[in-house]
Protein backbone atom coordinates (compact mmCIF):
# COMPACT_ATOMS: atom_id res chain seq x y z
CA UNK A 1 0.00 0.00 0.00
CA UNK A 2 1.39 3.40 -0.97
CA UNK A 3 2.03 5.85 1.85
CA UNK A 4 0.69 9.43 1.77
CA UNK A 5 3.93 11.02 0.60
CA UNK A 6 4.01 8.72 -2.42
CA UNK A 7 0.37 9.51 -3.15
CA UNK A 8 0.97 13.25 -2.89
CA UNK A 9 4.03 13.12 -5.13
CA UNK A 10 2.25 11.25 -7.90
CA UNK A 11 -0.82 13.48 -8.15
CA UNK A 12 -3.79 12.57 -10.33
CA UNK A 13 -4.05 11.45 -13.93
CA UNK A 14 -6.60 10.09 -16.38
CA UNK A 15 -5.83 8.84 -19.86
CA UNK A 16 -8.45 8.18 -22.53
CA UNK A 17 -11.24 7.67 -20.01
CA UNK A 18 -14.77 7.00 -21.21
CA UNK A 19 -18.06 6.64 -19.37
CA UNK A 20 -21.51 5.98 -20.75
CA UNK A 21 -24.93 6.16 -19.06
CA UNK A 22 -27.26 4.15 -21.26
CA UNK A 23 -27.20 5.81 -24.66
CA UNK A 24 -25.49 8.96 -23.34
CA UNK A 25 -21.72 9.04 -23.57
CA UNK A 26 -20.92 11.54 -20.80
CA UNK A 27 -17.15 11.19 -21.10
CA UNK A 28 -15.60 10.10 -24.35
CA UNK A 29 -11.84 10.20 -24.36
CA UNK A 30 -10.70 12.63 -21.66
CA UNK A 31 -7.06 13.10 -20.71
CA UNK A 32 -6.41 14.88 -17.45
CA UNK A 33 -3.40 15.54 -15.22
CA UNK A 34 -3.24 17.33 -11.88
CA UNK A 35 0.22 17.48 -10.28
CA UNK A 36 0.84 17.57 -6.55
CA UNK A 37 1.58 20.96 -5.04
CA UNK A 38 -0.72 22.81 -7.45
CA UNK A 39 -4.32 23.86 -7.95
CA UNK A 40 -5.69 22.52 -11.23
CA UNK A 41 -8.91 24.02 -12.58
CA UNK A 42 -11.35 21.82 -14.50
CA UNK A 43 -13.38 24.08 -16.78
CA UNK A 44 -16.20 23.40 -19.20
CA UNK A 45 -19.86 24.14 -19.95
CA UNK A 46 -22.76 22.32 -18.31
CA UNK A 47 -22.97 18.76 -19.55
CA UNK A 48 -19.33 18.63 -20.62
CA UNK A 49 -18.49 15.68 -18.35
CA UNK A 50 -16.71 17.47 -15.50
CA UNK A 51 -18.64 15.89 -12.64
CA UNK A 52 -18.50 12.45 -14.23
CA UNK A 53 -14.73 12.75 -14.51
CA UNK A 54 -14.46 13.84 -10.87
CA UNK A 55 -16.59 10.89 -9.77
CA UNK A 56 -14.23 8.54 -11.60
CA UNK A 57 -11.20 10.20 -10.00
CA UNK A 58 -12.87 9.81 -6.59
CA UNK A 59 -13.42 6.07 -7.28
CA UNK A 60 -17.20 6.52 -7.09
CA UNK A 61 -17.63 5.55 -10.75
CA UNK A 62 -15.59 3.06 -12.76
CA UNK A 63 -14.60 4.15 -16.28
CA UNK A 64 -15.85 2.06 -19.16
CA UNK A 65 -12.45 2.46 -20.79
CA UNK A 66 -9.17 4.25 -20.19
CA UNK A 67 -6.92 4.57 -17.19
CA UNK A 68 -7.19 6.53 -13.93
CA UNK A 69 -4.37 6.86 -11.40
CA UNK A 70 -4.51 8.50 -7.97
CA UNK A 71 -1.06 8.56 -6.42
CA UNK A 72 -0.06 5.89 -8.89
CA UNK A 73 -2.96 3.61 -7.86
CA UNK A 74 -5.91 2.43 -9.94
CA UNK A 75 -9.14 3.34 -8.07
CA UNK A 76 -10.89 0.25 -9.46
CA UNK A 77 -8.18 -2.10 -8.21
CA UNK A 78 -7.37 -0.28 -4.96
CA UNK A 79 -10.56 1.59 -3.98
CA UNK A 80 -9.83 1.56 -0.25
CA UNK A 81 -6.35 3.02 -0.56
CA UNK A 82 -7.50 5.63 -3.04
CA UNK A 83 -10.47 6.74 -0.94
CA UNK A 84 -8.25 7.17 2.11
CA UNK A 85 -6.08 9.56 0.10
CA UNK A 86 -8.93 11.55 -1.52
CA UNK A 87 -11.14 14.28 -0.13
CA UNK A 88 -14.30 14.56 -2.24
CA UNK A 89 -16.56 17.62 -2.15
CA UNK A 90 -19.70 17.29 -4.30
CA UNK A 91 -21.66 20.35 -5.37
CA UNK A 92 -24.25 19.77 -2.60
CA UNK A 93 -23.89 18.53 0.98
CA UNK A 94 -26.71 16.10 0.40
CA UNK A 95 -26.90 13.91 3.52
CA UNK A 96 -27.58 13.77 7.25
CA UNK A 97 -29.78 16.85 7.61
CA UNK A 98 -30.64 15.96 11.22
CA UNK A 99 -27.00 15.69 12.37
CA UNK A 100 -25.06 18.65 13.70
CA UNK A 101 -22.00 19.96 11.94
CA UNK A 102 -19.75 18.35 14.56
CA UNK A 103 -21.57 15.01 14.34
CA UNK A 104 -21.20 14.95 10.55
CA UNK A 105 -17.47 15.59 10.68
CA UNK A 106 -16.80 13.18 13.55
CA UNK A 107 -18.81 10.45 11.82
CA UNK A 108 -16.84 10.95 8.61
CA UNK A 109 -13.59 10.87 10.53
CA UNK A 110 -14.46 7.53 12.12
CA UNK A 111 -15.40 6.17 8.69
CA UNK A 112 -11.79 6.90 7.70
CA UNK A 113 -10.50 4.99 10.75
CA UNK A 114 -9.68 8.00 12.91
CA UNK A 115 -9.92 7.45 16.68
CA UNK A 116 -12.97 9.33 17.97
CA UNK A 117 -10.99 11.84 20.13
CA UNK A 118 -8.81 12.69 17.11
CA UNK A 119 -11.89 13.05 14.90
CA UNK A 120 -13.48 15.38 17.47
CA UNK A 121 -10.41 17.62 17.72
CA UNK A 122 -10.01 17.64 13.94
CA UNK A 123 -13.71 18.55 13.54
CA UNK A 124 -13.36 21.49 15.94
CA UNK A 125 -10.24 22.68 14.10
CA UNK A 126 -11.92 22.51 10.68
CA UNK A 127 -15.13 24.20 11.82
CA UNK A 128 -12.99 27.07 13.04
CA UNK A 129 -11.11 27.11 9.72
CA UNK A 130 -14.32 27.40 7.68
CA UNK A 131 -15.88 29.88 10.13
CA UNK A 132 -18.62 27.58 11.38
CA UNK A 133 -17.48 27.27 14.99
CA UNK A 134 -20.59 29.04 16.30
CA UNK A 135 -22.78 26.55 14.41
CA UNK A 136 -20.95 23.42 15.55
CA UNK A 137 -23.96 22.08 17.47
CA UNK A 138 -26.64 23.13 14.96
CA UNK A 139 -28.26 20.58 12.61
CA UNK A 140 -27.11 21.00 9.03
CA UNK A 141 -30.70 21.44 7.81
CA UNK A 142 -30.73 25.01 9.18
CA UNK A 143 -27.58 25.97 7.28
CA UNK A 144 -27.70 28.35 4.34
CA UNK A 145 -26.38 27.24 0.97
CA UNK A 146 -23.06 28.95 1.65
CA UNK A 147 -22.77 27.43 5.13
CA UNK A 148 -23.49 23.98 3.71
CA UNK A 149 -20.72 24.48 1.18
CA UNK A 150 -18.26 25.37 3.94
CA UNK A 151 -19.32 22.33 5.94
CA UNK A 152 -18.94 20.15 2.84
CA UNK A 153 -15.39 21.44 2.41
CA UNK A 154 -14.60 20.65 6.04
CA UNK A 155 -16.01 17.15 5.52
CA UNK A 156 -13.70 16.61 2.54
CA UNK A 157 -10.71 17.68 4.66
CA UNK A 158 -11.50 15.70 7.83
CA UNK A 159 -8.95 12.93 7.19
CA UNK A 160 -6.22 15.27 5.87
CA UNK A 161 -6.24 13.80 2.34
CA UNK A 162 -3.38 14.11 -0.10
CA UNK A 163 -5.81 14.79 -2.97
CA UNK A 164 -8.76 17.19 -2.97
CA UNK A 165 -11.49 16.94 -5.62
CA UNK A 166 -13.89 19.88 -5.37
CA UNK A 167 -17.01 20.26 -7.53
CA UNK A 168 -18.23 23.90 -7.59
CA UNK A 169 -16.86 24.73 -4.12
CA UNK A 170 -17.53 28.49 -4.45
CA UNK A 171 -21.23 28.05 -5.30
CA UNK A 172 -23.35 29.99 -2.81
CA UNK A 173 -20.41 31.54 -0.99
CA UNK A 174 -20.40 35.23 -0.12
CA UNK A 175 -17.41 37.33 -1.29
CA UNK A 176 -15.57 37.02 2.02
CA UNK A 177 -15.97 33.24 2.07
CA UNK A 178 -14.70 33.05 -1.50
CA UNK A 179 -11.54 34.87 -0.48
CA UNK A 180 -11.14 32.46 2.45
CA UNK A 181 -11.61 29.48 0.12
CA UNK A 182 -9.01 30.82 -2.30
CA UNK A 183 -6.46 31.35 0.47
CA UNK A 184 -7.12 27.92 1.99
CA UNK A 185 -6.74 26.05 -1.31
CA UNK A 186 -3.55 27.94 -2.11
CA UNK A 187 -2.16 27.01 1.31
CA UNK A 188 -3.07 23.34 0.86
CA UNK A 189 -1.39 23.27 -2.55
CA UNK A 190 1.71 24.93 -1.09
CA UNK A 191 1.77 22.12 1.48
CA UNK A 192 2.08 19.63 -1.39
CA UNK A 193 -1.50 18.48 -1.82
CA UNK A 194 -3.10 17.85 -5.20
CA UNK A 195 -6.08 20.20 -5.55
CA UNK A 196 -8.60 19.86 -8.39
CA UNK A 197 -11.38 22.47 -8.63
CA UNK A 198 -14.31 22.41 -11.03
CA UNK A 199 -16.06 25.78 -11.19
CA UNK A 200 -17.98 28.17 -13.43
CA UNK A 201 -16.61 31.16 -11.51
CA UNK A 202 -13.62 31.74 -13.79
CA UNK A 203 -12.55 34.95 -12.04
CA UNK A 204 -12.04 32.94 -8.84
CA UNK A 205 -10.01 30.32 -10.68
CA UNK A 206 -7.79 33.04 -12.15
CA UNK A 207 -6.82 33.96 -8.59
CA UNK A 208 -6.23 30.46 -7.21
CA UNK A 209 -5.28 28.06 -10.01
CA UNK A 210 -1.83 27.20 -11.34
CA UNK A 211 -3.11 25.46 -14.43
CA UNK A 212 -6.37 24.60 -16.16
CA UNK A 213 -7.81 21.76 -18.19
CA UNK A 214 -10.70 22.69 -20.51
CA UNK A 215 -13.29 20.08 -21.49
CA UNK A 216 -16.29 20.12 -23.81
CA UNK A 217 -18.59 17.42 -25.16
CA UNK A 218 -16.98 14.80 -22.94
CA UNK A 219 -13.49 15.45 -24.35
CA UNK A 220 -10.40 17.35 -23.32
CA UNK A 221 -9.88 20.32 -25.61
CA UNK A 222 -6.96 22.19 -24.00
CA UNK A 223 -4.56 22.21 -21.05
CA UNK A 224 -2.90 25.48 -20.11
CA UNK A 225 -0.81 26.96 -17.31
CA UNK A 226 -1.90 30.29 -15.84
CA UNK A 227 1.42 31.77 -16.99
CA UNK A 228 0.60 30.79 -20.57
CA UNK A 229 -2.94 32.10 -20.20
CA UNK A 230 -1.61 35.49 -19.11
CA UNK A 231 0.57 35.75 -22.21
CA UNK A 232 -2.18 35.13 -24.75
CA UNK A 233 -3.79 37.91 -26.77
CA UNK A 234 -6.63 39.54 -24.86
CA UNK A 235 -8.72 42.68 -24.65
CA UNK A 236 -7.68 45.52 -22.31
CA UNK A 237 -9.92 48.36 -21.17
CA UNK A 238 -8.32 51.81 -20.91
CA UNK A 239 -9.73 55.01 -19.40
CA UNK A 240 -8.16 58.43 -18.96
CA UNK A 241 -9.07 61.85 -17.62
CA UNK A 242 -9.05 63.24 -21.14
CA UNK A 243 -10.72 60.80 -23.54
CA UNK A 244 -9.69 62.77 -26.62
CA UNK A 245 -6.04 62.71 -25.55
CA UNK A 246 -6.33 58.97 -24.89
CA UNK A 247 -7.77 58.40 -28.35
CA UNK A 248 -4.93 60.44 -29.88
CA UNK A 249 -2.35 58.41 -27.92
CA UNK A 250 -3.85 55.08 -29.01
CA UNK A 251 -4.00 56.21 -32.63
CA UNK A 252 -0.43 57.50 -32.53
CA UNK A 253 0.73 54.14 -31.20
CA UNK A 254 -0.89 52.46 -34.20
CA UNK A 255 -3.01 50.20 -31.97
CA UNK A 256 -6.46 49.18 -33.27
CA UNK A 257 -9.22 49.95 -30.79
CA UNK A 258 -12.94 49.83 -30.18
CA UNK A 259 -15.19 52.08 -28.07
CA UNK A 260 -16.81 50.74 -24.92
CA UNK A 261 -19.67 52.38 -22.99
CA UNK A 262 -18.94 55.62 -24.78
CA UNK A 263 -21.97 57.45 -23.37
CA UNK A 264 -21.85 56.13 -19.79
CA UNK A 265 -18.16 55.74 -18.93
CA UNK A 266 -15.93 56.66 -21.86
CA UNK A 267 -13.33 53.98 -22.45
CA UNK A 268 -11.35 52.30 -25.20
CA UNK A 269 -10.63 48.62 -25.61
CA UNK A 270 -7.55 47.32 -27.37
CA UNK A 271 -6.48 43.76 -28.10
CA UNK A 272 -2.88 43.18 -27.09
CA UNK A 273 -0.58 40.19 -27.48
CA UNK A 274 0.27 39.55 -23.84
CA UNK A 275 1.45 41.47 -20.81
CA UNK A 276 4.66 42.78 -22.41
CA UNK A 277 2.64 44.48 -25.15
CA UNK A 278 0.29 45.91 -22.50
CA UNK A 279 3.23 47.32 -20.53
CA UNK A 280 4.70 48.88 -23.68
CA UNK A 281 1.42 50.59 -24.59
CA UNK A 282 0.89 51.91 -21.06
CA UNK A 283 4.43 53.28 -21.03
CA UNK A 284 3.80 54.96 -24.38
CA UNK A 285 0.57 56.59 -23.21
CA UNK A 286 2.04 57.91 -19.98
CA UNK A 287 5.07 59.19 -21.88
CA UNK A 288 2.72 61.07 -24.20
CA UNK A 289 1.13 62.83 -21.23
CA UNK A 290 -2.10 60.82 -21.12
CA UNK A 291 -3.48 60.74 -17.54
CA UNK A 292 -4.48 57.06 -17.51
CA UNK A 293 -6.98 56.22 -14.75
CA UNK A 294 -7.64 52.57 -15.63
CA UNK A 295 -5.68 50.02 -17.63
CA UNK A 296 -6.63 46.39 -17.08
CA UNK A 297 -7.68 43.22 -18.88
CA UNK A 298 -11.34 43.34 -19.85
CA UNK A 299 -11.75 39.80 -18.52
CA UNK A 300 -9.78 37.05 -16.82
CA UNK A 301 -7.12 34.99 -18.55
CA UNK A 302 -9.09 31.75 -18.20
CA UNK A 303 -12.26 33.45 -19.43
CA UNK A 304 -10.35 34.59 -22.52
CA UNK A 305 -9.25 31.01 -23.22
CA UNK A 306 -12.72 29.63 -22.52
CA UNK A 307 -14.42 32.09 -24.85
CA UNK A 308 -11.88 31.51 -27.61
CA UNK A 309 -12.40 27.75 -27.39
CA UNK A 310 -16.17 28.21 -27.41
CA UNK A 311 -15.90 30.39 -30.51
CA UNK A 312 -13.65 27.86 -32.24
CA UNK A 313 -16.17 25.05 -31.65
CA UNK A 314 -19.17 26.94 -33.04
Amino acid sequence: MANESTTAAAGVSALGVRRRFGTVEAVRGMDFTAPAGAVTALIGPNGSGKTTLLLMLASLLAPDAGEVRIGGLDPVTYPGEVRRSVGWMPDTLGIWDSLTATEILVTMGTFYGMPRPLAQSRAAELLHTVHLGDLADKPSRVFSRGQQQRLSLARALIHDPAVLLLDEPASGLDPGSRVDLRMLLRRLADEGKTVVVSSHVLSELDEMADRAVFVAGGETVKAQSLADAGEQARWYTIRALDSDLLLHGITSAGTPYRMQDAERRPALQVRLAGEDAAADLLRSLVGAGVAVTAFAPAGGALEETYMSLDTDRR
